[in-house]
Parts: C-alpha cells; structure tokens; sequence
C-alpha cells in the first residue's frame, strides 16, 4: 500500500462561526441543531440526568467531579457491546447511574477496603504518568513492563511452606486486589515485626511481570521486581525519625571514594532536580541510561546514573521529590562535574535501596476556552431546559511535571481543533475518512478522524496485530485514550496505543445495538437520507434485487474483514498488504437495491461479512455449496423482503474501497441490518 507521510502536518481545520456577528451564521447553525447526531444528544441529556441527580446542573461543583463526556461515552458504549440485542434509555440510564455511584461511594466496591478509604484523604499528589490502576490490569489482563503501580500495601505475607514473601496491593481509584511476589532484595525490610514493607506502607513499582490465572491459581499474580521505591512521609513520627537517623548524617560533600573502596557505605538524601536520557555508543550495542541530577541539602549537586533495564526506575521520580538512597554504588565518572563532586557519580548497585518523600503539586486550573457550543455542531449541556442560564467556569486537571495535561475527565467533548501539545486522555468522536498501515510496521496504522471542526491523523500502535474488527470510509468511531505530542519535524501527532490506560476504540457504525435502539437513532425514509450526514443513517427498506443484484463469495482477512486476494504461495490482504497469520475466511460481497416502497425511492448499496448474511440469510459457504441455477434464483426468494438497515456514505473525494472502483456509482455501504417481522 502507497504510504502516506503527511498524516502529522495535514490538519485541516474549520474555521469557527461566531455567532454573535450574522445571522447567516445564526441559521447555518440552526441547521447544524436539527441534524445532531441522534447518538450525541442522547450523550447530553444522559449527563443532564446524571447531573440532576447530582444537584447541579453546571457539573462545578465536586459532587460532579468525574463525569466526564468521555467516561458518559465509554459506559454508553461498554453497555452497547453487552445488550447486543438493543438498549433502551431505561437501561442506559440505569447502567449510567449504577456505574457513576459506585465510582463516588467511598468504600463500597467489594474489595475496597477501610483502610485505603482512610489513607485517600491525605491523598494531595498527582499520578504519574504511567501510573495504571488494579482495575485496569484486570479488565486487559495485561500489563505493560513500564507500567506504573502506586500501591498501598494490604497486606505482606510469606506463603505456607517457602521462605517467600508476598504483598497484597490495592491503590486509591480500584476496587480490587493483587498479590505481588517480593524480590529477595527487599526481604530484610519484610517479614519482620518492625518492618517498613507492612500494612498501610505506600510504595511504588514498576518492571512488573503478570502472571495470569492458569493452573491451579485463581486469580492474577505479578511476579517479582526489583524496581520498587518505598514512600516516606515526613510529617509522620516513624518516616521523620528514619529521615533523621539513617539520612542525615551523610552528604554529598562528605563522600569519599578512597572510603567507599575501603567497605564503608553512605546513606544519602537530595533532591530530584532533573531527570534525562541518552544513549551510550558501544563497539556492539547502544545502552541506554537515564541521568538524575539530585541536590543535597548544602547545594552541592551529584548524578545518579541508572542504566538498560534499570531507566525504568526513572518512571518512579518525579522533579521536585525527594529522594533517600540507602547503599548506592559510588563510581568514578568522567560524566560528573568535577567542579561539585569531584569525579564521583551514584549508581544503582545491588544493595541499594531507594526510599522516596513525593513532590506533592497541586492541580492547575486549565481555562476552558473552547466550552462546548454550537459552532462545534453539540448542544450545551442543560439545552433541554432551554429557560436556563448556563456559565461554564474554570475546570481543574491535573499536569504533570512535563506540563502534560490529563483530559480523560474532562467535562466536554474535545474536538480536532481543540488539540494542543501535551494533552493526555484524550478522546474523539468523528468519521474515519482515511485508514492506511504504516510501511515496514505490521503493527501500526494511520487513521484520519474527521469532526464538526475539522480532521486530523492519528497513529494506531497494536499489541501484536490488528484487533479491531472492521473499519472503513465513512464508519463513525469513538476513540479514547490518545495523546498529543510534537515531533521532531515541529508537527502535532496524535498517537493511540492499545494497552494503554483509558484506551479504547468503538465503531458505532457496526455496532448490533444501534439499529435496535431507537434511543440511539433517528430513523429516516430513504428519500431523506443525506450524503452530507456523517453518522450511520438508519432506514426501513424492501429489498429489491430485481433492480440490481450482484453476490460473490469471495475471501477476506479474518483480523480486519477487508477482501484478499490469493496466489500460488502469496495471500495478500487489501489493506493490511501481507498476511502474517494467513487467517482467511469466505465471505460475501453483495451489491443490491434498497426500496421505499411508499415513496418510490430506490438506493444502490453494497455490504459484506456478517450484514451480508443477515440480508442474504444464508452463510457464505451454504450459498457456494448451491447448484449453479438455484444461485442464479436466489435473489428471487428475496422479493419484498422487510428490513431495518444502518447507511453510511462511503465515497469519499471520489474514491471508494474493497474492490469497487473509483468510478462506481455505489456511495452507500450497509453497515448492520436485521430482518423484520
């Protein structure tokens, strides 16, 4: 496939109407109010209802403090994909309530327990950046090895019959648990009466293994890591008293390597003030290495150096925290600024052990310029109860010491326009109108989302392969979990990997539910449908293969549902290329006319995969395995045939996908479709 390197700098963005200036603009935007996407108001008025529970309806006050557009979206969606069958506003709402309490009830999931509930009001800082939480390492079964866990320690135990010492973890935003095999580095500082790794003690780790439920295990396990950071807190007696007794008495200026060499060891306390990387050239590898620069107490500055695996211990730091290294590796290095420290650096060596006093930062409040409004095409919260004066204030996120700032409970929808460097957790909602995969890369792709406000490409990083179903021109899609960043050619990149946090991808357009709940769509006669709509238009229709009939079984890839073509020795997918599973599968490729009967319209429309069957009402095998006449007779048995059917334009600058060429005159593609009764 031809790649295409303009996916970073190619945003095109809609300028904004102002409102205030014509009424040309003021009924434009009339206009844009009757053809809402029917999916987007039900979204606003579910968060209405949420608020109105709430007692307040502008969603400021802290009752409402994570009910975010996305996470109204995400629990819509979630509940979509379980009631395949259909939703009604009843169960939404009543899924949307139940999910929003819990999340607030403090103390009520199942395995939350009392004693985390009474650390969470002290609870100032904020995440880091690759901090994931229990829940969500349940819900993926996968953890990634730069994984971030802020823990609490439940409980520390040594298995019946061993020597081995285990953690019991759960941390402030899960309802569940996990146990943690303990490395042996950190047995000194378990299993005794006294101490520190014990009930209540908050620690961090990172480098963590999951050992998931096989065998006789019942639940998920992380295995030992010996990248793990112990929190101290200075306004507690005990914390204070081992800061002052074990820390203090060593500094920076005090070190001295003909000592250090002759067995003596030092404990040490500084600040974090800057944390970066490089890479180190060697004869034949490049290794990485993260540099620290901490500052003593009297100023004088010295770096630690972590190096390979070791970087990951850098996720654990955060600028302006301070830290307490007990037994580091003192070294010689040419790296140091021999002006301060001689020629001594600090290492991580394999009795050190690191202890750590956070940097508490305090959330900033982010200015909500672009509240959601009408030049976006999305109707203000509260527009139900049109007599009420709504003033959006400030919203309060947290940024991070990178000045990154986390959207994923922002209050409103984002939109491609919104899209600035350094946002976090964000999602959008709009229609794919390009897709391509990456070359030489098997598992990313490019995916251009277009909005009310203009459109703009975004990577799609896999796990392994693609996981997403099917998704072509013209699909409405909600997409979660994205970052913003810049490149190191000055442009904006929005990137999306799989296994991140928050992340998620659904493609409404194919969803079973949507055309089964009618609170989720506006059914419209064929004679309305637009080609300018962006959302899946949903129709009551005949079939009418009399007027144009055309079926092939032909083969597409199981992973993306796009036609293949085979060889001799080569199957090769349209869009993913090259096949590195080989896993096909026969499917249909239909083309058929679409009649309203009552006012005489007629559409050409094409579909494949499972809406194939469901119109055809016959698998793909069962119709190749027909006699050649009986094929040739099928369509007749469809005649009249009532169906209710979900419509999106797939034509898009002229161009069509999966094997219809750029001059066909089908713009319609049939994304779900069941039979009437």
């Amino acid at each position: 496939m031809e790649h295409r390197d303009y996916y970073a700098c190619n945003t095109k963005v809609g300028s904004a109407m102002d409102v205030d200036h014509c009424q040309e603009d003021q009924q434009k935007e009339k206009e844009e109010e009757q053809e809402e996407d029917p999916f987007l108001k039900f979204v606003d008025y579910a968060r209405s209802e949420l608020l109105s529970l709430e007692d307040d309806q502008n969603g400021d006050g802290e009752g409402s403090d994570g009910l975010g557009w996305s996470w109204i979206v995400s629990r819509i969606l979630k509940t979509c994909v379980a009631y395949s069958s259909g939703v009604t506003p009843a169960i939404l709402l009543s899924e949307l309530s139940q999910a929003w309490s819990e999340q607030r009830r403090v103390g009520a999931p199942k395995k939350r327990l009392e004693l985390i509930s009474h650390l969470k009001k002290n609870y100032r800082r904020t995440k880091l950046p690759s901090t994931v939480t229990i829940d969500s390492i349940y819900e993926k079964n996968f953890l990634s090895l730069n994984s971030v866990l802020e823990a609490v320690i439940i409980d520390a135990f040594v298995l019946p019959g061993t020597n081995i010492h285990m953690l019991t973890l759960g941390d402030y935003w899960s309802s569940n648990i996990i146990d943690v095999y303990l490395h042996r580095r950190f047995y000194d500082l378990a299993g005794l009466q006294n101490g520190i790794l014990k009930r209540g003690r908050e620690i961090f780790l990172t480098g963590c293994y999951l050992r998931t439920s096989t065998g006789g295990s019942g639940h998920p396990r992380l295995l030992p890591t010996e990248y793990l950071v112990i929190l101290l807190d200075e306004n507690q007696d005990d914390d204070a008293m081992l800061l002052g007794a074990q820390f203090c008495s060593d500094s920076f200026s005090s070190i001295s390597l003909d000592a250090v060499n002759g067995g003596a060891s030092c404990s040490l306390y500084a600040r974090i003030e800057k944390i970066e990387s490089s890479e180190i050239q060697r004869k034949f590898e490049t290794l990485q290495r993260k540099q620290v620069t901490l500052v003593d107490g009297d100023g004088v500055k010295l770096m630690f150096f972590l190096w390979g695996e070791q970087i990951l211990l850098a996720n654990l730091f955060r600028v302006g925290s301070m830290l307490a290294l007990d037994k580091p590796y003192v070294n010689s290095s040419v790296d140091c600024d021999t002006e301060t420290c001689k020629d001594l650096c600090l290492e991580y060596g394999s009795e050190t052990q690191l202890y750590l006093v956070p940097y508490i930062q305090h959330e900033e409040q982010v200015c909500v310029t672009l509240t959601p409004n009408h030049r976006h095409g999305s109707r203000p919260l509260g527009s139900y109860n049109s007599g009420q004066d709504l003033k959006f204030s400030q919203v309060s996120l947290p940024r991070d010491s990178q000045g990154t700032i986390d959207f994923s409970n922002y209050p409103f929808r984002s939109f491609v326009v919104d899209l600035r460097n350094k946002m976090n957790g964000i999602s959008l909602y709009g229609v794919v109108t390009d897709i391509i995969k990456e070359n030489d890369q098997q598992t990313v792709f490019s995916l251009r989302i277009a909005d009310t406000s203009g459109e703009i490409w975004t990577k799609l990083h896999f796990a392994r392969f693609w996981s997403l179903g099917r998704v072509s021109f013209g699909h409405t899609v909600y997409v979660s979990g994205m970052t913003c960043t810049m490149s190191k050619q000055k442009c904006m990149e929005v990137l999306w990997f799989e296994n991140d946090i928050g992340a998620s991808f659904i493609n409404l357009s194919c969803l079973p539910a949507l055309i089964n709940s009618s609170c989720l769509h506006k059914l419209s006669r064929l004679s309305d449908i637009s080609a300018q709509t962006s959302y899946a238009q949903v129709c009551r229709v005949w079939l009418d293969p009399s007027e144009y009939f055309y079926v092939n079984t032909i083969f597409s890839h199981s992973l993306c549902g796009h036609f293949v073509k085979r060889s001799d020795r080569l199957v090769e997918c349209s869009f993913c290329r090259t096949i590195y599973d080989a896993r096909i599968v026969r499917t249909f490729h239909l083309k058929i006319t679409l009649a309203d009967k009552d006012t005489g319209t007629k559409v050409l429309a094409w579909c494949t995969g499972q809406t194939a069957m469901d119109l055809l009402q016959i698998s793909p095998e069962e119709f190749n395995e027909l006699p050649e006449d009986e094929q040739v007779m099928y369509p007749s048995s469809l005649e009249n045939e009532r169906f209710m059917v979900a419509l999106v334009n797939c034509k898009r600058n002229g161009c069509v996908i999966d094997g219809l060429s750029p001059d066909d005159s089908i713009s319609w593609e049939i994304t779900r479709a069941y039979k009437c009764e």
